[in-house]
């Protein structure tokens, strides 16, 4: 689910990165990054999920709930992720240059916060990394295209 949605942010222009809650079982929450089509900084799908997920148990507390990402988080995104305390982070790609759960940064494991959470990491991998390598491929294809005829 996760992959569709990061595939659906691509087509709309956006990084391709799919977020999923699930609470027992149910998916409570999904987001796709929407920084570009919302003009939100904080439009990352995580953030889209968690706050959907937040709205839709009625409380902010997220302790019984899962998070399945495309991406490795931002450091953003893992103190959110901290902060609304999800039990488990499962993800796809890591992200060495601004991951937040271990890759450039590790908020998520960080022994000064007051919450853990379990993470789960390079769950299709692969299949994550080929669709943002794709994208942006694509984007620097295009914009050289731009440049030459522009």
């Amino acid at each position: 689910m996760a992959l569709g949605l990061a595939r659906e942010a691509a087509d709309r222009g956006e990084v391709p990165v799919g977020a999923v809650v699930v609470c027992e079982g149910e998916v409570v929450g999904q987001g796709a990054n929407a920084r570009e089509t919302s003009d939100d900084p904080a439009g990352h799908a995580e953030i889209v999920a968690l706050r959907e997920a937040a709205r839709k148990l009625g409380r902010w507390n997220l302790s019984d709930c899962d998070l399945y990402v495309t991406l490795e988080p931002c450091p953003m995104c893992a103190g959110a992720i901290v902060l609304a305390r999800i039990r488990r982070l499962v993800y796809g790609a890591p992200d060495p240059k601004a991951g937040g759960a271990g890759s450039a940064l590790d908020v998520i494991g960080s022994a000064r916060l007051n919450h853990r959470v379990q993470v789960i990491a390079g769950i299709r991998a692969e299949e994550s990394a080929d669709l943002l390598r794709g994208f942006f491929a694509d984007r620097r294809r295009t914009s050289g295209e731009v440049a030459e005829h522009g």
